[in-house]
């Protein structure tokens, strides 16, 4: 399907307007840029012309007239991106102060009919919320095409001077969609706390539709056991808690029609590190059992204990990715470790782990994997990451541990923790699409990425001397010269105590945001760029 159909499929009715206008666009492009090459645009670009030399009536744009029509489609593209920020900002602003005046107005011996009548405003506010959260995606996609087609029909690198115009505007740069949807939930779930379905015809009716076929719970994965061309789903137990009870990890399988490989995505392996799951989720809705080459297994959430208490170690606190691959007659981490890797990741061809940020910090989207390897560099290019960071895998890590086993490893890290995040969720998942493609598992072409990522070729932690309240300047995904002012380190009584300055040029593929800092405590996640890649690195990343 093109993507004018997509978009025109997506487009809210009430606020089709308001969306950036494509097709008027890309019509504006064509005709254009066509009648300034005099030649046929096909596909987004002009023909080639043939060996023997450009036909007779074929001619270069003049200087004037590429101008004229580069300046003539800017500018209707400024005016449409203008006009999608205007309605981002009046909906972002209005749903604000209805958030706000809805909170204010909640009291817990509200009469009944005031509670219905509360109810009914909320529910109105979180359709307008989940509204601006897709016309946002939405609008940032057209935005991003549409400057891709831009360059491919003009010959000339438009978006170069485009996109930072349109990442400049408040919709394109602002998450305060999804906060404030994530706010809204959150106050709904404590105060409502009830289904915004439509009622059951009868108790009988509404009592099936929330029951879900069981889940079966099995020793390990035996690939051979599922039907082919469907999703099946089981419960894998990995240990027992002090009740005898299982404690087990939800696995999905999507078992393909034709022989191909078994490509594995670990998610949640940190128990609140948690954008890998959404991707999970919307990856195996879009996946076709039916069409499918090879078999796809997802585990939302590898460390179930951790996730269950909200934390990144398991119930000890210790990091399962520093002890992989377990030990079959070790300490409780270690045996779970050692299930998992045993029972589970064997099986795999390919692993895909996705991680965040650690608590207190945020990342850029990014993958850390070994570049010597040609099968994980090629791997972390088709992931369309901003930064690649090439990293031999620290020991105990469950990328190391497949690597060791001979599965070709990435680890994928997707912004930051305990939280989702639509827009780094969304790229990351293009990504594993990506990789499914090149492996001939699915039918879709892998899409291009917008820009190269920066290839690290090591990175390395700035930790604090001293401790106080820690400020780190520069941004995630932006560049510092050697030399730059990146954080400060102030006493609780406002003093200037310490300054952290780059100690080379890099690009900030991390850092830390938790003002509160302790002697010994990370800074920022700095990647180098060099000519020889490293027989042996590691940032020492946890």
């Amino acid at each position: 399907m093109k993507f004018e159909q997509q978009l025109a499929l997506k487009t809210i009715p009430s606020w089709a307007i308001y969306y950036l206008n494509y097709k008027k666009l890309k019509a504006v492009l064509y005709a254009d840029f066509e009648l300034v090459s005099n030649r046929p645009v096909a596909n987004g670009a002009a023909t080639e012309e043939p060996a023997d030399g450009p036909k007779v009536n074929s001619h270069e744009p003049s200087g004037d007239d590429a101008s004229a029509s580069y300046k003539a489609f800017c500018a209707l593209f400024l005016a449409e991106v203008d006009k999608v920020n205007k309605r981002y900002v009046e909906q972002e602003s209005e749903s604000s102060e209805k958030l706000m005046a809805l909170k204010t107005q909640w009291r817990p011996d509200m009469p009944s009919e005031t509670v219905e009548a509360w109810k009914a405003d909320f529910i109105k506010l979180l359709r307008q919320l989940e509204n601006l959260s897709d016309f946002t995606q939405s609008n940032i996609t057209a935005c991003r095409k549409i400057c891709k087609k831009a360059d491919k029909v003009s010959g000339q690198p438009m978006t170069l001077s485009l996109w930072p115009l349109v990442t400049s505007l408040r919709f394109a740069k602002s998450e305060s969609d999804e906060a404030l949807l994530h706010d809204a939930r959150a106050v709904w779930r404590k105060r409502a706390a009830v289904s915004i379905a439509p009622k059951a015809s009868s108790p009988l009716e509404s009592k099936m539709r929330r029951l879900a076929p069981a889940v079966p719970t099995v020793s390990e994965l035996d690939l051979g056991s599922f039907p082919v061309g469907e999703i099946s789903r089981v419960w894998i137990a990995l240990a027992e808690d002090g009740m005898g009870l299982p404690i087990r990890v939800p696995v999905i399988v999507a078992k393909g029609s034709v022989e191909g490989p078994v490509v594995g995505i670990t998610a949640a392996l940190h128990g609140n590190e948690l954008n890998g799951i959404p991707l999970i989720h919307r990856l195996f809705d879009e996946v076709l059992p039916a069409k499918l080459h090879g078999t796809l297994v997802a585990v939302p959430v590898a460390n179930s204990p951790g996730f269950l208490l909200s934390q990144r170690g398991y119930t000890d606190g210790t990091d399962l990715n520093r002890v992989m691959p377990g030990k079959p007659n070790g300490s409780s981490p270690q045996v779970y470790a050692y299930n998992l890797m045993h029972r589970i990741i064997r099986h795999f061809d390919y692993l895909l782990d996705m991680h965040t940020a650690s608590r207190g910090r945020v990342n850029s989207l990014y993958v850390r994997t070994n570049l010597l390897d040609s099968r994980t560099a090629r791997m972390a290019r088709l992931q369309n990451p901003q930064i690649i960071v090439h990293n031999t895998s620290p020991d105990g890590s469950l990328r190391g541990a497949a690597m060791q086993r001979g599965i070709p490893a990435i680890t994928v890290e997707i912004g930051d923790p305990s939280r989702f995040q639509k827009r780094f969720v969304k790229n990351a998942l293009i990504g594993v699409t990506n990789i499914l493609s090149q492996l001939r598992m699915i039918p879709d072409e892998a899409n291009a990425s917008e820009f190269e990522p920066v290839v690290c070729t090591r990175s390395f932690w700035i930790f604090a001397k001293s401790g106080g309240i820690l400020t780190v300047h520069p941004d995630v995904n932006t560049w510092v010269r050697s030399g730059d002012l990146i954080a400060t380190i102030h006493s609780v009584f406002g003093d200037l105590e310490e300054e952290y300055f780059a100690p080379q040029d890099g690009i900030i593929v991390g850092k830390h945001v938790d003002p509160v800092c302790q002697s010994g405590n990370r800074i920022l996640h700095l990647g180098v760029v060099e000519n020889e890649l490293p027989a042996v690195v590691d940032d020492g990343h946890m």
